[in-house]
């Protein structure tokens, strides 16, 4: 089993910044790719960007290429999502994923998941 334990979410205003951290635990050996999802209100959840253990591959989704960046500390079993230029529609429950498979935007291929972490961005 592999732990996800999400930090750092918060209130911030429209063209802010914010850092999202998800620290891992447990089988960590076992992931080969770590992800950012994210639920807004009424919303499925959609994918927002991932990351490869191994080389650091990186892919994000359309909406947040270019704003949001997604990095790690094998060291630290962490993964981090920098949010620049945020938008009143980036307001969701950020949540970090943990997948045995290769890097992807595909929620099904991720078996571990964190409690989540709110994201609210006033305009």
């Amino acid at each position: 089993q592999v732990q996800l334990v999400e930090s750092g979410g918060g209130l911030v205003q429209a063209g802010g910044s914010l850092r999202v951290s998800c620290a891992a635990s447990g089988r960590t050996f076992s992931v080969n790719s770590m992800g950012w999802f994210r639920q807004a209100p009424g919303k499925e959840r959609e994918f927002v960007a991932a990351v490869s253990q191994i080389g650091g591959r990186t892919y994000y989704a359309d909406s947040v290429k270019g704003r949001f960046t997604i990095s790690r500390d094998n060291a630290k079993n962490t993964i981090y999502l920098q949010m620049n230029s945020l938008k009143p529609e980036d307001t969701a429950v950020y949540y970090c994923a943990a997948s045995t498979r290769l890097i992807t935007g595909n929620a099904d291929s991720y078996g571990y998941w964190g409690q989540g972490t709110q994201l609210t961005v006033s305009s």
